[in-house]
């Protein structure tokens, strides 16, 4: 899959089956005692690496919400959604796999549906994602719907 860089786009500019991949981002230690202190969660599986030591994981995970939102920051980055977006909508999201620090993650996204939307001044767009570790294991996976902006004037030049 080839990346694109994309910024501006409109609802118009989207079609079904269109791809992007992010840049990729190294989780690291630091990721996730930051995302415990701001999201209060300092569950023993994310901080304690004796207790972790001796849970199915084998040692320490990143938060898996901490997976999802670096999957949202990447995907602005791919620039899909760079200033597109007029509201997150909703998603249905997978923790499959955990994410450790050292893992380096990237998002695939493919556009699965739209619908225009002309009253909320744009359309959704549902946009599959996968995000893969550096070994290219999906280690979550879901969809996100989008409301995305129109062109102006109705799509009209």
């Amino acid at each position: 899959m080839q990346e694109q860089k994309l910024q501006g786009m409109y609802f118009e500019d989207f079609a079904i089956g269109q791809r992007f991949v992010s840049p990729a981002r190294t989780i690291t230690e630091a990721d996730i005692v930051a995302f415990a202190g701001l999201s209060g969660d300092y569950n023993p599986l994310h901080t304690d690496e004796e207790y972790a030591r001796n849970t199915a994981f084998g040692g320490r995970i990143a938060h898996g919400l901490l997976g999802l939102s670096v999957a949202s920051g990447l995907a602005s980055r791919s620039g899909f959604l760079e200033t597109a977006v007029l509201a997150f909508l909703g998603l249905e999201w997978k923790f499959r796999e955990p994410i450790r620090a050292g893992d380096t993650i990237r998002v695939e996204a493919e556009v699965a549906n739209l619908k225009a939307m002309p009253r909320m001044g744009g359309g959704i767009v549902d946009v599959n994602i996968s995000l893969l570790n550096q070994k290219g294991v999906v280690v979550q996976k879901g969809s996100w719907r989008l409301l995305v902006r129109g062109r102006p004037n109705g799509g009209q030049g």
